[in-house]
């Protein structure tokens, strides 16, 4: 049976992240730039639950933080959400260029 190694999943991860910087930099609607920003807490999750079970794998330590991550992505995309629509409300887009309204 074929078994994944730490720079497998590294690599991995690292190529997610990499996707998900790109559509961050280069997207102009903001629901896609809040998915980007999900692929890339996703790439480090994989990160840490790849490290925890090189490290320490009896602990569950890199498992615990992928979840306070989750916990923290959940959060954002909410309140990201919520900023989305009340701009589309106002402006009728969700351009990227249309967010100038939440500077003073």
């Amino acid at each position: 049976m074929f078994s994944a190694g730490l720079d497998q999943y590294l690599v991995l991860s690292a190529v997610l992240f990499c996707i998900g910087l790109f559509g961050v930099l280069t997207q102009r609607n903001v629901i896609k730039v809040i998915m980007c920003l999900e692929i890339m807490l996703n790439a480090v999750n994989i990160a840490l639950i790849a490290f925890s079970q090189y490290i320490t794998p009896v602990t569950l330590t890199g498992q615990i933080f992928a979840i306070f991550v989750m916990v923290v992505a959940a959060a954002e995309v909410a309140v990201g959400i919520a900023i989305i629509f009340t701009v589309y409300r106002n402006r009728e887009s969700v351009d990227i260029e249309n967010f100038n309204i939440l500077k003073w």
